[in-house]
């Protein structure tokens, strides 16, 4: 597409901010995320339950390690024992880059606590929330992670489990900055490709079935401002698997996509019944206005509606820790108000 005075001066105000915010995606996780990340909420960091890594060992998904045992925090929810019966629909939380389940006081690495704490205050149990950890949990491998086969895979095979566990016809889903992604496709399913894990492969039918309500906060659907200046070069930015926005040439454009999000995008409402965004124009890692090439990345194409911020406290990571009651309100009575 050709663009206007006004849209090269967001792509000009977006370079700019990328240029900074391009070094943030390096530093270690105590350097990000001060200013919108609030204390950790008392959630219990002992992961799921002995009932649930049971259940999962005996079902087929024990290799998954979905209880990340390694880390502090890294899994939530679960059974106390057969008598403890789910009755509100289960909700599965997905993380974003470096992030992980639970989070254990590290600014900047708040995992789920506040929504957790704030559901099971308003009547959920530890039997209908659900997170787990994927990837390492350390910002020293950020630019590392991509949409890579393992990723998919066991996210994928995790709202299997949840779904299958609970005996609920559907799940809700809120997932978070490159979490948002990540879920998006293992919900699509079908064909994908990670030349580092063997090449093509086919992730399987589509999910859409199963679940109810999909909440996307902070995602980069069409790829990261931080991506424009680095180009293709580190797996993050990648233009197969990555986050590359790709490029203008006389104007037009943009060409040269990241193949990952063009397949990702070539098709929408597969998320679920109900598709939400949650989003801020003062983004510290998506970017100004969550803009790429004037399209708003943060928006969940086909989505029914969204809960949008401009102002502080509510930046990349704020607009998941200060937004619990509109997530409730998306997922349990399909509302943004």
């Amino acid at each position: 597409m050709r663009h206007t005075p006004l849209h090269r001066r967001w792509l000009a105000a977006s370079l700019f901010l990328s240029a900074v915010l391009f070094g943030l995606l390096e530093l270690p996780v105590e350097a990000r995320g001060k200013a919108t990340a609030p204390a950790a909420a008392q959630v219990s960091t002992s992961g799921i339950t002995p009932h649930f890594r049971n259940w999962l060992v005996a079902n087929g998904y024990g290799s998954f390690d979905f209880a990340r045992a390694d880390l502090a925090g890294g899994s939530y929810g679960g059974r106390q024992n057969d008598a403890d019966t789910v009755v509100n629909q289960p909700v599965i939380f997905i993380h974003g880059n470096s992030d992980k389940a639970v989070g254990t006081g590290v600014p900047g690495q708040t995992g789920w606590n506040a929504s957790i704490q704030y559901f099971l205050s308003q009547g959920y149990k530890t039997s209908e929330l659900y997170a787990t950890t994927w990837g390492p949990a350390n910002a020293l491998f950020s630019a590392q992670q991509y949409h890579s086969r393992e990723h998919l895979t066991r996210l994928r095979a995790f709202i299997q489990a949840v779904r299958q566990y609970t005996g609920a016809a559907k799940v809700d889903i809120i997932a978070h900055s490159m979490g948002v992604t990540l879920a998006r496709k293992a919900i699509k399913g079908g064909p994908a490709s990670d030349a580092l894990a063997g090449g093509s492969y086919n992730l399987g039918p589509s999910l859409t079935s199963i679940v109810d309500t999909f909440v996307g906060i902070a995602g980069g659907n069409q790829g990261l401002a931080t991506c424009y200046l680095s180009g293709p070069t580190t797996p993050t930015c990648g233009n197969t698997n990555g986050f590359y926005p790709g490029y203008l040439l006389g104007g037009f454009g943009p060409y040269g996509v990241s193949a990952f999000l063009t397949e990702l995008n070539s098709s929408t409402g597969y998320e679920g019944a109900y598709r939400y965004s949650i989003w801020s124009s003062v983004d510290e890692v998506i970017g100004y206005g969550c803009l790429v090439y004037g399209r708003n990345t943060c928006r969940i194409p086909g989505q029914a509606g969204e809960r949008s911020f401009s102002v502080a406290p509510y930046g990349h990571f704020g607009c998941k820790d200060l937004t619990a009651y509109w997530q409730l309100r998306m997922v349990k009575f399909h509302t943004t108000s």
